[in-house]
């Protein structure tokens, strides 16, 4: 055993471990540090034995009687107390319904305006599909552009070289 260690005092942290241990409600690693301090240290020991004759001198000191009004007193302050408490919370709970309700209905309105953009998208036909619908007449529309007029289609549609003889060419 070092020099000194019979004299080794008890830290604040294990001093303030003291009661528990006394109780036996301590950690088994911090019971098993306090106790190995304690088998070495002489001065440990004695503070030990100075706060257990504290706590038997306190339980041998007579207990007031305490009144009825006392304990009413005592169960209506603590009835006050939790109301505050409550109280406080209230103004959040109030709050946080209506934070809950704008953001449902926030929640509701997206949900909607989506909904439409899409019906409004299937029902809507897109223009790249009536071109792609149509994409013979466009290919060959400057060709039509250049005919002018539907009058000389249906001339060719008449012709012999194109359609049904009709009409006779001279």
């Amino acid at each position: 055993m070092p020099a000194g260690a019979d004299q080794q005092r008890l830290n604040p942290e294990e001093r303030a471990n003291l009661v528990a241990y006394i109780d036996g409600e301590l950690t088994e690693a911090e019971s098993r540090s306090l106790t190995t301090k304690l088998t070495h240290s002489a001065t440990a020991r004695r503070e030990v034995e100075l706060l257990k004759k504290t706590w038997e001198v306190l339980d041998a000191l007579p207990r007031p009687p305490v009144s009825d009004q006392f304990q009413e007193r005592t169960l209506t302050y603590v009835r006050s107390l939790e109301q505050q408490v409550d109280g406080r919370f209230d103004a959040a709970r109030k709050w946080s319904s209506v934070v809950f309700k704008f953001a449902a209905c926030a929640g509701v309105g997206v949900v909607c305006v989506v909904a439409g953009f899409e019906a409004a998208r299937s029902a809507w036909p897109a223009p790249e599909e009536r071109i792609i619908r149509d994409l013979s007449l466009a290919e060959h529309l400057d060709e039509y552009q250049e005919v002018g007029s539907f009058e000389f289609l249906d001339e060719l549609k008449n012709s012999a070289e194109f359609g049904s003889p009709t009409r006779a060419h001279p």
